[in-house]
């Protein structure tokens, strides 16, 4: 399977476009006109997801003006169209998006350190090549610094599975 760059502007323009769509829609729902004390609430969204709907649709002309250029530089002996993502990239980003996927459903039953410790160290030994027991260092080590940042300096408490309060981590 190979995405083209086409297609990749397409979904990007269509996506974007439908999220300013989201946007001038829900800022309609709270009023984005001007009152007397100032811009309602929904002012600021509504023109931001105007812009956002405008862009998308430069977007998707541009990418239409491209496409056709390059159909005609194959028709005239050229070189066929970039691939965007091919099959070795699709499964890199499949892998990638698998373990940010485990990451957040183990910060939900575990907690933020457990769920960090494991994916820093997936990370760094399977796609940073890493030796696992410096993975295992450098994830450990990003976690304790999670906990003085948050839990001891700043006194902001992160998720904690079943683990923590055994370790007396309240």
């Amino acid at each position: 399977m190979t995405v083209k760059v086409f297609h990749a502007e397409l979904g990007t323009a269509v996506a974007t476009g439908l999220l300013g769509l989201a946007g001038v829609i829900g800022a309609t729902e709270l009023g984005y006109g001007w009152e007397e004390s100032g811009p309602q609430a929904g002012y600021f969204p509504f023109y931001v997801g105007l812009i956002l709907i405008g862009a998308s649709l430069w977007n998707l002309v541009a990418a239409f003006v491209h496409h056709r250029q390059a159909m005609a530089h194959v028709a005239g002996g050229g070189d066929a169209e970039e691939p965007f993502l091919d099959r070795e990239r699709a499964g890199r980003l499949g892998i990638f998006l698998s373990a940010l996927l485990a990451f957040v459903v183990v910060t939900l039953t575990m907690g933020i350190y457990v769920g960090s410790i494991l994916y820093i160290t997936w990370s760094a030994w399977r796609q940073g090549g890493y030796r696992l027991p410096l993975a295992l260092g450098v994830g450990a080590g990003f976690a304790v610094a999670l906990y003085l940042i948050f839990e001891v300096i700043f006194k902001i408490p992160l998720l904690k599975g079943p683990i923590e309060p055994l370790l007396g981590i309240y």
